[in-house]
């Protein structure tokens, strides 16, 4: 695997995850997914890290899946000590893993909601500083590597509810800080806001909600615009100067002239939802 570039994307049996990981695919990236579904059925909605893994193979990648459950500590640490005995390095880390409530997007106020939504802050923002941990000690000796969160226009308007903004400015925020840890070595870290995507789960919700989200299905992004922009990031010349930003996924796809996979360029919703949050220089140690 000398010469082949290595990511992993977590969560992706389906939805954001298994499309990243396929847009990955398709620049011929070897990458790791992960998930608990191993078998159809196993969760309400479609998809396996199996059944993601055969399709980066036909867009023209190696999948490779590996059962991990990101609130487990030490079976994410199994993941990186395999990725490490198999392939060396790790270049691209996208963190998507996280849970998600089915009340999560009920019209209601937080409270009339189940507390268990809270779990999105253990499995979507503290699992993702522990995958970025392992990936760091991969990436820093070797002086390259991408490490990404995966986040939304909710870390700066009101999207969802108070768990959802929290998990998603938390993202923004680690990447910022995990970059002046990382510049040094040559390691960069970012946060990508995802537009409204074409998943299982935002089909089914679209459907069930059309007035909540007219206009939004039609102009939503296919996810693997996402792992196709991860790959121009890496390959950017420039990117330790991108590194600590939040990116806004489909701005960045003007700027590298990168389509989605339909061929439309995905439009920015920043005069709508809000721009990302701007962070200080200041260091306090």
């Amino acid at each position: 695997m000398a010469n082949e570039c290595i990511a992993l994307v977590t969560g992706a049996s389906r939805g954001a995850g298994k499309g990243v990981a396929i847009g990955l695919g398709m620049r011929g990236y070897t990458v790791y997914v992960t998930g608990r579904s191993e078998r159809e059925g196993d969760a309400a909605l479609p998809g396996t890290i199996h059944r993601t893994a055969q399709e980066i193979d036909a867009a023209g990648g190696r999948g490779i899946a590996v059962h991990c459950d990101h609130a487990d500590d030490q079976q994410v640490k199994a993941l990186f000590d395999r990725i490490e005995t198999d392939a060396g390095r790790l270049d691209i880390l996208f963190n998507n893993a996280t849970f998600i409530h089915d009340e999560l997007v009920l019209p209601t106020p937080f409270w009339e909601r189940s507390a268990d939504i809270a779990r999105i802050l253990d499995v979507g923002l503290r699992s993702a500083f522990i995958a970025s941990w392992h990936a760091a000690r991969l990436m820093v000796p070797r002086r390259r590597g991408l490490i990404a969160m995966g986040s939304s226009f909710g870390a700066a308007c009101y999207m969802h509810g108070p768990a959802y903004g929290a998990q998603k400015a938390g993202l923004d925020k680690m990447a910022w800080d995990m970059s002046f840890d990382l510049r040094e070595h040559a390691v960069a870290a970012v946060s990508i806001w995802l537009g409204p995507l074409l998943t299982e789960r935002t089909t089914k919700v679209f459907a069930e909600h059309p007035e909540q989200y007219a206009g939004f299905a039609e102009q939503a992004e296919h996810p693997q615009f996402t792992g196709l922009l991860l790959d121009r990031l890496y390959n950017d010349p420039e990117l330790m100067a991108k590194s600590g930003r939040t990116l806004i996924g489909a701005e960045l796809g003007m700027e590298y002239r990168q389509a989605d996979v339909n061929g439309r360029q995905p439009p920015s919703y920043r005069e709508s939802l809000g721009s990302p949050l701007q962070f200080t220089d200041a260091i306090v140690r």
